[in-house]
């Protein structure tokens, strides 16, 4: 019987030559026809690549924590043989307001051997997205412009544990698009804080629904995002459905991607990726893969970081949702004075109000005396535009009170 999704992994030595690793991605990608109908037909592509960093760690002759140079040029090689596509790069923090490189943007210079395009996805232009299905989070986000024009998208992404997300393959990479300038963009923490940033990735996933997905796993690493230990992995993994492949990297890491908070790694939140599923995008049933893997799992010891304790996180989640809640119940007295501005709650009461938010960096840092108290942060919208989906707090209460 077809199946739905196709993910393939093969064995590829993290001391391989850059000839070597473009023959594996030939080898981990051939197999995926529903991806390469989509790719052949395109005639503009946006990719989206976990590299962007000031710093570059390296672990074993690979970087650490970001997609490896022999990947990113084997992944637009291939393109360039196998289509006549536009090739976009898009990402954040790469350019500044004067459209200068930053160092963030390390890079550009390998876009620039393959002719490839960058869209800088904090500046304009700019276009409005609907989350088909209506968004497990919000309804619609502001991204950049090159997503409309573009026909098809993929994601790179790094093999790695992450500190709120317990994993961060293609489905966490695609955070990389978000605006962090307002007030067409939103802060960092706006997003990526408890409870939400697990139902905003699989709204950004469904928004781009990226026709091919690779994860290098050369090396990889455990504990966190940045600043953890490396793995060696010597594999790459490729699939034609973010969720799926992601849940097939879970795998492979050792972790059961049916799992949910509190059950390592998913520390600090819910699993993304069941999330996803549960929404009806993707699967987290390795039973419902097309799965061939030329390796075994686990490819190496995998696990998040226990950042805070259990119980700190529980109270966390459930003032965020007592506070998300707070604010649509109290959303009139909120817009009366508040119209137009951003406002930080805690424990039912207005923190801080105003145009940008961008001056306070930390959360722990704002939450002074009450560092197990959530804030939460909005944009006073009258017309709610951004469509939070509320339900989502209710949700996670009864999960957690059960």
């Amino acid at each position: 019987m077809t199946k739905d999704y196709s993910v393939r992994a093969v064995r590829c030595d993290h001391k391989a030559s850059d000839e070597d690793v473009y023959q594996a991605l030939v080898r981990a990608t051939a197999p995926l026809k529903r991806s390469w109908e989509k790719l052949e037909k395109a005639r503009r592509i946006v990719l989206k690549f976990n590299m962007g960093h000031t710093e570059v760690a390296h672990f074993e002759g690979r970087r650490r924590e970001l997609v490896d140079d022999a990947v990113c040029r084997a992944v637009l090689r291939l393109l360039r043989e196998r289509t006549s596509a536009a090739l976009v790069v898009a990402d954040t923090f790469c350019h500044d307001e004067s459209r200068t490189q930053t160092d963030y943007g390390n890079y550009l210079p390998l876009l620039q051997e393959f002719d490839v395009e960058y869209a800088e996805s904090n500046l304009a232009p700019f276009a409005e997205y609907e989350v088909p299905g209506g968004g497990c989070m919000f309804q619609r986000y502001t991204l950049n412009r090159c997503f409309s024009e573009a026909d098809e998208v993929i994601s790179v992404a790094k093999m790695k544990n992450h500190l709120f997300m317990g994993v961060t393959l293609c489905s966490k990479n695609l955070f990389g698009l978000t605006p962090t300038i307002p007030p067409q963009g939103r802060v960092r923490t706006y997003f990526h804080h408890a409870i939400r940033l697990s139902y905003v990735l699989p709204d950004l996933a469904r928004i781009t629904n990226p026709a091919l997905n690779i994860i290098d796993a050369l090396t990889g690493q455990w504990g966190r995002e940045w600043n953890g230990e490396g793995r060696v992995c010597d594999t790459l993994v490729a699939g034609d459905q973010i969720i799926a492949t992601d849940a097939v990297g879970a795998h492979l890491m050792g972790h059961d991607p049916a799992s949910d908070w509190p059950t390592p790694p998913f520390r600090r939140d819910r699993n993304h990726l069941l999330v996803a599923a549960q929404s009806g995008f993707g699967t987290v049933d390795l039973d419902q893969i097309d799965f061939e893997s030329e390796v075994d799992a686990p490819l190496n010891e995998f696990d998040s970081v226990e950042d805070d304790p259990p119980a700190t996180m529980a109270t966390v989640r459930e003032t965020a949702c007592e506070q998300g809640l707070f604010y649509r119940d109290r959303m009139g007295e909120m817009i009366d004075s508040h119209r137009g501005n951003f406002v930080y709650l805690q424990d039912g009461e207005v923190k801080w109000s105003g145009p940008d938010p961008t001056h306070i960096k930390s959360h722990r840092e704002f939450t002074g005396k009450k560092p197990n108290s959530a804030l939460f942060l909005k944009l006073v919208d009258p017309d709610e535009r951004e469509g939070e989906q509320f339900e989502a707090y209710e949700d996670c209460l009864r999960f957690m009170r059960a």
